[in-house]
């Protein structure tokens, strides 16, 4: 059923031109990029304790897909049934669940649950934009339904794992030491376990060391952020900037690096594989790639706002 629903969608896009088919690939692009921007931005101006929440929400979340695809090992719906065309980039790694879907979830999810007491008409629009990011990768041919719809309940119970962790700040270095624990068995599991190897005329369908990067990329950002919180709670101590021109400056220059690393994964800079194509194609560079960037996001550019704004 999954598959011929894939299908009527794929006749339904070509049948309107595609002319939805833009709009739809940029709505599914944007829960990968410039999404990730805003529990970064209230982190750093608006309200410390709020972007703590949204970005423990987002890693717990990262984490959970990366090892629920290397359990599950779901091929996607294009390599299980080759009449499903994909509208525009074929996607690699593991389809089940959808990694865009629990980028989405746990962003909107946790800034729903901040400012539902404000604006229950906002915390709705959220939730909507949450449906129609799952919709988007059905609609473009990469995930099927059950896809979007566990990676939704997994991006939002990671929500509520997240306020449980927040709301029990004495507890906190417990949940920093459980967290490297947790990363240090991912990492083995994922590196160890054994993986599908299924060939179609004498090729390997799926590469099991690509299928991995998805994983090991949650985990380096895991990982940087125990650490950067750490070190951001002993030493650096900073405080919000607050939404001036100072720190909206501020914001808009920590935000460039983070730009070119999470643009690049979705497919905007491919000339930066020219460059650093090895940090991208491995586990290893993976896992680097994930730890500059919430390091960047959580103690670095904490200490270089204390320095601004002493």
């Amino acid at each position: 059923m999954d598959i011929e629903y894939l299908l009527w969608l794929q006749d339904f896009r070509e049948a309107a031109g595609n002319i939805l088919t833009p709009f739809v690939d940029w709505l599914s692009y944007s829960a990968i990029t410039w999404l990730l921007f805003v529990p970064f931005v209230v982190y750093w101006c608006v309200n410390k304790k709020a972007g703590l929440f949204m970005i423990v929400s987002l890693c717990i979340s990262r984490f959970l897909n990366g090892i629920i695809k290397v359990t599950a090992c779901v091929y996607r719906p294009f390599v299980r049934d080759t009449r499903i065309i994909p509208a525009g980039h074929k996607p690699t790694g593991y389809s089940f669940p959808s990694g865009h879907t629990m980028w989405a979830s746990p962003i909107l999810g946790s800034l729903a649950v901040l400012t539902h007491k404000k604006s229950r008409l906002f915390a709705w629009l959220c939730g909507i934009v949450i449906i129609l990011v799952a919709f988007s990768r059905n609609y473009l041919g990469v995930h099927t339904p059950q896809d979007v719809v566990v990676g939704t309940f997994a991006g939002l119970l990671s929500v509520w794992i997240a306020s449980l962790i927040i709301s029990r700040p004495e507890r906190e270095n417990f949940y920093l030491i459980a967290g490297i624990v947790l990363c240090i068995l991912g990492v083995v599991y994922t590196a160890y376990k054994p993986y599908p190897m299924d060939y179609v005329d004498g090729k390997l369908l799926v590469d099991p060391a690509k299928m991995m990067l998805d994983t090991f990329y949650a985990v380096g950002m895991t990982t940087s952020f125990i650490l950067g919180r750490w070190i951001e709670r002993e030493y650096i101590k900073f405080h919000v900037t607050g939404l001036n021109v100072k720190g909206v400056i501020l914001a808009v220059i920590g935000l460039i690096p983070v730009y070119f690393i999470v643009c690049t994964f979705a497919g905007s800079y491919n000339w930066l594989f020219d460059v650093f194509g090895e940090l991208f194609t491995v586990s290893g560079g993976r896992f680097v790639i994930g730890f500059i960037l919430m390091f960047w996001t959580v103690a670095v550019w904490p200490y270089v706002i204390t320095k601004f704004c002493e």
